[in-house]
């Protein structure tokens, strides 16, 4: 299938969870925001959220500094 992650077309393997999504990209969900679909997802909905041919994900990571 192909989705666009932050802005980039990219084929997956189909069907999957936005969870399966960030453990592939190395993305700790808890550190990070997710939105499909210009739609903002729970975080707790990653395990269950699915992800179709055409979806939009992004992906905001918080990034701590001093």
């Amino acid at each position: 299938m192909l989705v666009t992650v932050n802005g980039k077309p990219k084929e997956y393997p189909g069907p999957m969870t936005l969870a399966v999504l960030l453990e592939n990209l190395g993305i700790n969900p808890k550190s990070a925001v997710v939105e499909k679909n210009l739609q903002i997802v729970d975080r707790k909905r990653l395990d269950v959220e699915t992800i179709a041919d055409g979806d939009t994900i992004e992906i905001i990571r918080f990034v701590g500094g001093g």
